[in-house]
C-alpha cells in the first residue's frame, strides 16, 4: 500500500474475499539524503494514511524500509543516466527491482504452499495462458493503464501478482472509496517518482552545472547556452530567448556537451521510424515470439512513454542481438534511455531501453537519394536533413514563419 486511493480500494476489495490479508508499506526514500532531517516528508504522511485505512479494515500493516535498495538500484543509476544526457524511466525499473524484486524477497510465504500472493493498486490485468503461464494485460481503463510501467517485471513476479483494479475505471475507484468511507477517498494523485514523491529539482543531486552550447541544427549556429544536458529532453521546447519561433530539442552530443535544436515541433529531426533497444527483457524470457527471429519480423504495437497511444510496428532481432522496432508511423521525440514496450493486442510482452540509432553529423544525402517534392511544394536540405515545405501562399498563419521559409 502506498497511502493513495488506488491501493486503499485494492485492500478493501480483497478484505471482502477469503484471504489471510496483511498490508505492506514500502519506505523508499530517506529525507536525510536531502535535508539531514527525518521529519516532514511524504512517506510519513502516506504511512499515516495506510495505518488509518488498515485500522478501518481490520487488517495488520507493516512498514519495510527499502530506501537503501531504492537509492542503489534505481535513483543513483537514474542520476547517472540523466547526467549523461539520456532520459531514464525510474518507475519502470522500480517495479522490477524494488516492488517485484527486493520487496518480494522479504515477504513471508505460506508454509504449506511455499508461496504467497502479492496484490498492488496498478491498473493492469493478468490472465493465465493455456500452458499455465502468466500474461500481463493492459487495463480496462486505457486512460490509467499502467502495464507500461510493469513491462519489465519477471514472469516469476507476475505469477504471484494480483491486480484487483484491472477491470475497474479510476472514476469507479473514487466512487468505491467514498462508498466505503476510506480515509484516502479524496486524496489527490501523486505524480512524482515511484514512492518518492515530487522530486522537482534533480539538479541538487547531480554534479555542479555543466554549461554548454545550444546549437541551431539547421544553421549550425550557437544560439544559446544550457546548464547541463539533463536540463532538457528530446522534443521539448527549448525556450531559447531571442528566437523568432519556438526551437525544439532534436538531440544531444555528450562528447561536445552540446544540445541541438530545430525550428518546429514536427521537424524531421524529431521523427523516427526505427528504434534499436538494448537490454531487452521478455516477460517470458525463454519464449519470445518465434517470428521475431525471422527477416519479416513480428507484428506488434509499441509505446516509448506511458502517456502515448500504442503504435503499430514490426519487431525483429538485429544482427547484433539487440531488438529492432520499426513503426508504421514515425514517433516523435524519442530519447536515449527511454523504455520501449511491446504488446500483442492487449498482452504486454516486455521492454528494453532505446540506444542511439542516428548517426549524427553525417553529410547530406546523395542526389540519387533526394525525394521529389509534392505538387506545389519544394524541397531544401541542410547539412543533415532534407525538408519539404508547403507553397509560400499557404504559410499565412505567421509572417515570421513565412519569412523563415523564404
Amino acid at each position: 500500500m502506498s497511502g493513495g486511493v488506488d491501493s486503499s480500494v485494492t485492500a478493501r476489495l480483497l478484505a471482502n474475499q477469503d484471504y489471510d490479508l496483511s498490508a505492506i508499506f514500502m519506505r523508499n526514500w530517506d529525507t536525510r539524503d536531502e535535508s539531514g532531517t527525518d521529519k516532514g516528508c511524504e512517506w510519513e504522511k502516506d504511512w499515516d494514511d495506510v495505518q488509518r485505512v488498515c485500522k478501518s479494515l481490520g487488517i495488520p500493516c507493516t512498514m519495510i524500509d527499502l530506501s537503501r535498495e531504492y537509492w542503489n538500484r534505481i535513483f543513483q543509476p537514474a542520476l547517472d543516466v540523466w547526467e549523461s544526457g539520456s532520459t531514464p524511466n525510474p518507475d519502470v525499473w522500480c517495479n522490477r527491482e524494488i516492488k517485484f524484486g527486493a520487496l518480494l524477497e522479504r515477504l513471508p510465504v505460506d508454509p504449506i504452499t511455499g508461496t504467497s500472493w502479492f496484490a498492488t493498486g496498478h491498473y493492469a490485468r493478468k490472465r493465465w495462458s493455456p500452458n499455465g503461464r502468466p500474461q500481463l494485460l493492459s487495463a480496462k481503463d486505457q486512460t490509467k493503464d499502467q502495464s507500461y510501467y510493469l513491462s519489465s517485471i519477471s514472469e516469476q513476479g507476475l505469477a504471484r501478482a494480483l491486480f484487483p483494479l484491472g477491470e475497474i475505471t479510476k472514476v469507479e475507484v473514487r466512487e468505491l472509496a467514498r462508498k466505503y468511507q476510506l480515509a484516502t477517498a479524496e486524496k489527490p494523485e501523486s505524480m512524482g517518482l515511484c514512492f518518492v514523491g515530487e522530486r522537482g529539482k534533480f539538479s541538487q543531486f547531480l554534479s555542479k552545472p555543466n554549461p554548454g552550447p545550444i546549437i541551431d541544427s539547421t544553421m549550425q549556429k550557437v544560439i544559446g547556452q544550457h546548464e547541463g544536458l539533463w536540463t532538457y529532453t528530446i522534443g521539448e521546447n527549448a525556450k531559447v530567448a531571442g528566437q523568432p519561433f519556438k526551437m525544439f530539442v532534436s538531440h544531444k552530443d555528450p562528447t561536445k556537451n552540446a544540445i541541438y535544436v530545430v525550428p518546429s515541433s514536427n521537424h524531421q529531426a524529431l521523427l523516427e521510424h526505427r528504434v534499436i533497444c538494448k537490454e531487452w527483457k521478455w516477460i517470458w524470457n525463454d519464449a519470445p515470439p518465434a517470428t521475431v527471429f525471422e527477416p519479416a519480423g513480428f507484428r506488434a504495437a509499441v509505446k516509448v512513454r506511458h502517456r502515448q497511444d500504442v503504435q503499430s510496428c514490426i519487431a525483429k532481432t538485429a544482427h547484433d542481438g539487440k531488438l529492432e522496432i520499426i513503426t508504421d508511423e514515425p514517433m516523435r521525440g524519442v530519447s536515449l534511455g527511454q523504455v520501449a514496450a511491446l504488446w500483442d493486442g492487449d498482452w504486454c510482452l516486455g521492454c528494453g531501453k532505446k540506444r542511439n540509432t542516428k548517426s549524427r553529423g553525417e553529410g547530406p544525402p546523395e542526389r540519387s537519394q533526394l525525394q521529389k517534392p509534392s505538387p506545389g511544394s519544394w524541397l531544401f536540405q541542410d547539412r543533415k536533413y532534407q525538408y519539404e515545405a508547403p507553397p509560400l501562399d499557404k504559410l499565412d498563419k505567421l509572417s515570421k514563419e513565412k519569412k523563415y521559409w523564404e
